[in-house]
């Protein structure tokens, strides 16, 4: 199994257009610590010829130039994207979808139906796209079952609902439903390997912890450091926790949970806030993950299981 990072910022990106935050500010003063992200997304293939994309960052253009893997060029209009797999029905992981309305067919979209029904009607981005492609919608089950993707030989697929929070325009803001987040497991059905990916997760429920024991690889929330980042910037009023998101640091943090993995489980955090410390590569945020094997995701990383 192939896993290629195309994007591993929050919303925003980094750096954020209109944010003169230390991390930020570094950037644009030309600081060799911090490198530039776009918002979070991935691609998986096990054969290197189909794709599936998760997620479609506002930034999808920018991603699929970089990574020539999506677009093998065999005919007039082509593609390697086999299917769109939508972990939430935030903006930062959707609006790339208008940017491939040019498809010759439906978008095979897959996402649980709490999703399809924020992208209907809070933000309508599914009736837009009538108008153009059209999407062929998949529901995406929540009963542990692995289930296969049409066009990508050699994956299997597993999600479970997470918590963590619904969108603004969605009628369960701030009282997330089972299916408004999901995580996935990812399984190579010729190795075994599996990747367990969940770009956003509020709370670490015990059907979360266990399929991230039984991972070779977890790709998971990196946003915040701290539960009172943004406000301590004042940048929010709204804690990590809050925002759907477990911060880093602190008593039950992403830290801690990370470091009861097994020694063999590769630990990649993703998804990561424009203000959060471990995007400046010398701050001891990042020496202190380096020191627990923790590993921070960048655009173009390359994760091989």
């Amino acid at each position: 199994m192939r896993v290629h990072v195309l994007g591993s910022a929050a919303g925003g990106g980094f750096p954020q257009w209109n944010c003169n935050c230390p991390n930020c500010a570094a950037y644009r003063q030309g600081s060799p610590h911090h490198t530039a992200r776009t918002q979070s997304s991935i691609t998986v293939s096990a054969d290197d010829s189909n794709w599936v994309l998760f997620n479609a960052s506002p930034e999808i253009l920018q991603q699929i130039r970089s990574f020539p893997a999506l677009q093998p060029a065999r005919q007039l209009r082509d593609t390697a994207i086999r299917a769109i797999f939508l972990m939430d029905a935030q903006i930062d992981h959707t609006t790339g979808l208008y940017m491939l309305r040019e498809h010759r067919q439906p978008l095979a979209l897959w996402c649980h139906a709490l999703v399809r029904d924020d992208l209907m009607r809070g933000n309508p981005l599914l009736k837009v796209l009538e108008h153009y492609c059209g999407t062929r919608w998949n529901d995406v089950p929540l009963d542990h079952s692995h289930f296969p993707i049409d066009g990508v030989p050699g994956l299997l697929f597993s999600a479970l609902p997470l918590l963590s929070n619904a969108p603004p325009y969605s009628p369960h803001r701030d009282q997330p439903q089972p299916g408004d987040n999901v995580g996935v497991t990812i399984t190579d059905t010729a190795t075994g390997k599996q990747l367990f990916y969940a770009p956003g997760l509020g709370t670490m429920e015990p059907h979360v912890w266990a399929a991230m024991q039984t991972a070779d690889c977890v790709l998971v929330d990196g946003t915040l450091w701290t539960d009172t980042e943004m406000i301590t910037l004042g940048a929010s009023q709204k804690t990590s926790r809050s925002m759907g998101h477990l911060p880093q640091s602190g008593p039950g943090g992403m830290l801690e949970w990370l470091d009861q993995l097994p020694a063999t489980t590769r630990k990649v955090l993703i998804h990561i806030n424009n203000t959060n410390p471990i995007l400046d590569a010398s701050s001891p945020q990042r020496q202190e993950l380096a020191r627990r094997g923790i590993e921070v995701a960048f655009d173009g990383m390359e994760i091989t299981l």
